[in-house]
């Protein structure tokens, strides 16, 4: 272990001057909530991705349940995710009113089981919530093959659904801006993509999220557009910036629907980090390569992040120690946390928690999310990070492993 003990926060937010010049010239602008940095923000993301729109709204929750609105999903619907994910993939199911499928992941993957989320699907199935967890896309080749197969039983409701014609894969991809899958822009893969801008992700808007689609055949991108602006600021028909302009103060309620748009100080935020993200992921890039250099040698488990088929977005650096169960990890975050070093899990699985408890969901039914929870550790990553940084979490990691190497088999001094 090095001498000198240094603080190292888990994942701070990367804010710049250009960032907090940006959000000063939005508060003297006047236009401090949605308005000209929210509509450009949209416009640049969605250029960005590959898609003809993007909704950006106050965060990806409310990006992904909009999503499962405008296509008309509710009460009597199923909606499949991952059993090994933060709750907002699952909770927008029980939002919109339909049941939440959960699906334990593969054994050797923290992705979904795909022939168990295949065997789930029945008649009343209307989406499925993939999660690129830590930035890496899931197979979407698997999720198309199985939506695809399962159009003989498909019972479309609504002018959406019925234009879809299939199951929808409707991906969280909260972590994943800036990931690529066989070339293309996650957000521009899945039928609909829903990302967070929470100040603990590569790219911020304080709180915030954006929401992108694929065309749907014979259905306006400018309708659904239209549509998500309607059910994020409460069925009102003119926003902010329309209201304002000169004897337009007239507006419509076509629904009671619900106020999650974003605001233009938030916006700003977003604007200067675009300008500044290529670099950002290269150095998240560069930390990863650290990273796997210094403990794949060593039997650490880690996720791939970069292969001929797909680019990350370098969100999380996920650790797995084989062997050892939930009790020896905490002891060793509580070791790494004693030398400033903050680490983290990913994720608590969604049947350990109460709220899912109560909905009938047992762990014991999801055994292989619970053997990846049980020795999971997450590293620091983001851009904050000097090497020195870097250097100091690898070496104390290994020295606090270092007792483990009956476990790890290849851990050496």
């Amino acid at each position: 272990m090095v001498e000198t003990k240094k603080i190292i926060p888990f994942s701070p937010p990367d804010i710049s001057e250009a960032e907090i010049e940006e959000v000063a010239a939005a508060l003297r602008s006047g236009w401090i909530t949605t308005g000209p940095r929210t509509k450009q923000l949209e416009k640049n993301i969605a250029e960005w991705v590959g898609t003809e729109r993007c909704v950006c709204l106050n965060s990806q929750t409310a990006c992904a349940e909009m999503a499962l609105r405008v296509m008309g999903i509710g009460e009597g619907d199923e909606v499949i995710t991952s059993a090994y994910t933060y709750t907002a993939s699952a909770s927008v199911i029980a939002h919109v009113g339909a049941k939440i499928v959960l699906i334990d992941t593969q054994k050797d993957s923290l992705e979904m089981d795909y022939d168990a989320l295949e065997a789930a699907i029945t008649d009343r199935t209307k989406a499925i919530i993939p999660v690129d967890l830590a930035g890496i896309p899931c197979d979407y080749d698997r999720l198309f093959e199985i939506a695809e197969k399962k159009k003989p039983i498909f019972k479309p409701t609504g002018e959406m659904q019925a234009a879809l014609g299939r199951i929808a894969i409707m991906a969280d991809t909260a972590h994943a801006f800036g990931a690529r899958w066989h070339g293309r822009m996650i957000g521009s893969v899945a039928d609909f993509s829903s990302f967070s801008f929470h100040a603990v992700k590569n790219f911020t808007t304080a709180e915030g999220g954006a929401l992108t689609w694929r065309t749907l055949p014979g259905i306006s991108n400018d309708d659904i557009y239209k549509k998500l602006q309607l059910l994020s600021l409460h069925g009102q028909s003119k926003d902010a910036l329309a209201k304002t302009r000169l004897g337009a103060w007239e507006y419509d309620i076509v629904g009671t629907y619900y106020k999650c748009n974003l605001t233009d100080v938030a916006a700003a935020i977003g604007l200067k980090q675009f300008e500044r993200y290529p670099e950002m992921l290269k150095r998240r890039k560069e930390i990863i390569e650290k990273y796997d250099a210094a403990l794949k040698p060593l039997g650490v488990e880690t996720l791939n992040h970069y292969t001929d088929e797909w680019e990350s977005s370098g969100h999380l650096y996920l650790t797995r120690i084989p062997g050892i169960g939930a009790e020896e990890r905490n002891d060793i975050i509580m070791k790494m946390a004693e030398r400033g070093i903050a680490c983290n899990v990913h994720y608590k699985p969604l049947p350990m928690h109460t709220a899912y408890k109560v909905l009938g969901f047992d762990i014991a039914d999801y055994p292989n999310a619970y053997a990846h929870f049980a020795n999971e550790i997450t590293l620091p990553l983001h851009t904050c990070l000097t090497d020195e940084d870097v250097d100091y979490t690898i070496d104390n990691y290994v020295e606090i492993l270092s007792p483990l190497k009956n476990y790890l088999g290849r851990l050496v001094k």
